[in-house]
């Protein structure tokens, strides 16, 4: 009788420590979900004082958190600075040996341009920047409509590429073909695919870190996914199953996995950074499969479409089923119609020669570049600030626990 009354009271204590358990977990989640919300209502347009307050702190924070990293790895910093130094020397110094530092330093910079750009696409800052609709689509676009118009690729360096101009006796009518378009834009579209390549590493690092030193994670993204985790079981709307898919595609699969969820347009690949960090995938695999998928195959396949897209023939299809709209059709299709001819005339005009009637269609591409930009700026002014005011929350429950 007595053992069977301290069984008893031993199931009486196991429920009241599930309850009390169940009952700390939700009030955390509440609590979490409080300070979530409250840091989401910190933007410019709101909070304008405060956000721009916190961001300048977080930023000085940022900076010095970089110095103390730089000083750490002080012997990389050091080489880097001497071959600086030799490159400034080579390129300050008369010789026969300046054309090849002048074509050198013309390739690495429209190399760095096209990397930077992709990896502010994908890097996560602010709501991030989409630089393919903003800068390498439309370049691509345009080498495609200069190429069948000139009927040859072999611009004339210099201008290009700054301006796309015909080179002088033309090309063969009907020599354009698809592959030699694609390999005009190769070293830039791969650069860009490389630099978004290089974007997706942070969330990798960021879940690696978490689970090496078991500390809870900074970042929201990965909240996220370790609920998703504890909650897989009973997921029931469609993001949530496919996050869940590209989890299960990079866990299981591995190599291969990362390639397919990295060689197609995924707006859930950050997921994936998340997931191989988390399960410990040796940094060559993913950053190897997600180079080779971002930078070769998934460029490859949107460098493919912009080209068929803005080929001559599709381009005239287009605007002529512009003008077959009904009513408004013919007053669409004019300023389409002037903007091409317009530019195939600068094609024909080296320097400034050409006539410079500014149409309405590239009024408003120029003011959609510059909304998105400065949308983007103050979505890193708002991440930033936001950052900041969790760093004060955290140390805010710290200081609760310890009393």
């Amino acid at each position: 009788m007595a053992a069977n009354g301290a069984k008893c009271e031993q199931k009486r204590a196991g429920a009241k420590d599930k309850q009390n358990g169940k009952a700390t977990d939700s009030s955390v989640r509440e609590r979490r979900q409080r300070d979530k919300e409250d840091r989401l209502s910190l933007v410019v347009w709101r909070r304008p004082i405060t956000t721009l307050h916190y961001f300048l702190l977080e930023t000085l924070i940022k900076l010095k958190e970089w110095t103390v990293k730089l000083w750490q790895r002080r012997g990389a910093v050091f080489l880097v600075l001497l071959l600086c130094s030799l490159f400034s020397i080579a390129y300050s110094t008369e010789g026969t040996h300046q054309q090849y530092v002048q074509h050198l330093e013309k390739r690495f910079l429209w190399c760095a341009y096209w990397v930077g750009l992709g990896i502010l696409s994908s890097v996560g800052l602010g709501t991030g920047l989409h630089t393919f609709l903003l800068y390498l689509g439309p370049h691509i676009a345009s080498v495609t409509l200069a190429a069948y118009e000139c009927s040859s690729t072999d611009f004339p360096e210099p201008p290009y590429p700054d301006q796309i101009v015909c080179p002088q006796g033309g090309g063969v009518e009907g020599s354009i073909s698809l592959f030699s378009i694609m390999s005009k834009v190769r070293l830039e579209a791969c650069m860009w695919g490389a630099g978004t390549a290089i974007g997706e590493l942070p969330p990798y690092f960021m879940a690696r870190a978490a689970r090496q030193s078991g500390a809870d994670p900074e970042d929201e993204d990965y909240e996220e996914f370790e609920e998703m985790l504890e909650q897989a079981e009973g997921a029931q709307d469609f993001v949530t199953r496919a996050k869940l898919g590209v989890q299960h595609m990079v866990q299981k699969v591995g190599f291969f996995g990362i390639l397919a969820c990295a060689s197609i347009p995924n707006p859930l690949f950050d997921l994936a950074g998340i997931t191989c960090g988390h399960f410990m995938v040796p940094f060559w695999t993913f950053f190897g499969a997600t180079l080779i998928g971002k930078a070769i195959v998934k460029m490859h396949i949107q460098k493919l479409f912009v080209i068929i897209t803005f080929s001559k023939h599709i381009v005239e299809q287009m605007v002529s089923l512009i003008g077959s709209v009904p009513r408004v059709g013919p007053s669409l299709q004019k300023p389409f119609s002037q903007y091409l001819e317009a530019q195939r005339n600068k094609l024909h005009h080296a320097g400034g020669s050409a006539p410079a009637d500014e149409n309405w269609l590239s009024w408003v591409f120029e003011k959609v570049v510059l909304v998105m930009v400065c949308y983007f700026v103050t979505s890193i002014v708002n991440s930033m600030a936001q950052s900041y005011a969790k760093r004060l929350q955290q140390q805010r429950h710290s200081e609760e626990k310890t009393k």
